[in-house]
C-alpha cells in the first residue's frame, strides 16, 4: 500500500532558528548606545549645574527704608544656582547701582531682593523722632512695624481727656534710641519712625498739640 493511500504525507521537519548575536551596525544596539550616551551625558550636566554657585549680596544688619546700600552694608554669599530664583537678588558679580537705598525693610541675613533698592527720589517716606515716656516693649526696634495714636489732654482740671485717636498705622521704625548708663533712670525714649509724606501734617500736628503720642507695636512685625 503506497504513502498516499494511507493518507499520509511526510513533511520536511521545521529547523530551529538560532537568535544571531547583533552587530556593530545592528540598528537597535546603535540607538542602545545613543540613549546610554545621552542620559550619561543629561546626568553630568545635571550634577554640574547643581554643584555651580553664583555670588549674592547678603545683607549684614536689618536695613530699614532709606538706608543707604553700600559695600559697608553688604557681604558676599555663594548661592546654588537650583536653589533660588537669582533673578530676584542682587547679585555680587555686578556693580551696586550707584546712591542706592532700601526702598523696604531688609532682615539681617537676608538675600537682597532687586526689589528691596532704589534711588532716594522713589522714596515718599520722611522720617520723625517721637519721644516716648515709659518703658518700650522690646519689640520696638529697627524694622518693627507701629501704630501712632494720640491723646489730647483735658482742657481743664474738672474735664475728661479727649479720647484717644489713631494717627497712623504700621509705620516702620527706623532706629530707637534708649538712654543709657546713667540716664536710663529717668532719660526719655526716642523712636524714629518713617512716615509717608501725606501723613506727615497730621503726626507733625499732634506732637506740637497738648496731648501724648504713643507708639503701639503690630504684634508679629
Amino acid at each position: 500500500m503506497s504513502r498516499l493511500e494511507t493518507g499520509t504525507l511526510d513533511l520536511p521537519a521545521p529547523v530551529a532558528q538560532r537568535l544571531r548575536r547583533p552587530g556593530w551596525r545592528d540598528p537597535r544596539l546603535l540607538t542602545g548606545l545613543a540613549l546610554v550616551a545621552a542620559s550619561v551625558a543629561l546626568g553630568s550636566w545635571a550634577l554640574r549645574a547643581a554643584e555651580r554657585t553664583v555670588p549674592v549680596f547678603v545683607v549684614r544688619e536689618t536695613t530699614v527704608p532709606g538706608a543707604a546700600i553700600d559695600a559697608a552694608a553688604l557681604t558676599v554669599a555663594d548661592v546654588r544656582l537650583g536653589g533660588v530664583d537669582l533673578a530676584r537678588y542682587v547679585r555680587a558679580d555686578a556693580p551696586l547701582p550707584a546712591g542706592a537705598v532700601a526702598l523696604r525693610v531688609v532682615e539681617a541675613g537676608e538675600l537682597l531682593p532687586a526689589s528691596a533698592i532704589g534711588s532716594a527720589d522713589a522714596l515718599a517716606l520722611r522720617p520723625v523722632s517721637v519721644p516716648v515716656a515709659g518703658r518700650l516693649p522690646e519689640a520696638v526696634r529697627s524694622g518693627a512695624r507701629v501704630d501712632l495714636w494720640f491723646s489730647p489732654k483735658a482742657r481743664a482740671a474738672d474735664d475728661a481727656p479727649g479720647a484717644p485717636s489713631q494717627l497712623a498705622a504700621a509705620l516702620t521704625v527706623a532706629e530707637v534710641d534708649r538712654p543709657q548708663g546713667a540716664f536710663a533712670a529717668g532719660g526719655a525714649t526716642t523712636v524714629h519712625v518713617l512716615v509717608p509724606i501725606e501723613q506727615l501734617p497730621d503726626v507733625l500736628a499732634a506732637l506740637a498739640a497738648n496731648g501724648r503720642v504713643d507708639v503701639v507695636a503690630v504684634p508679629g512685625s
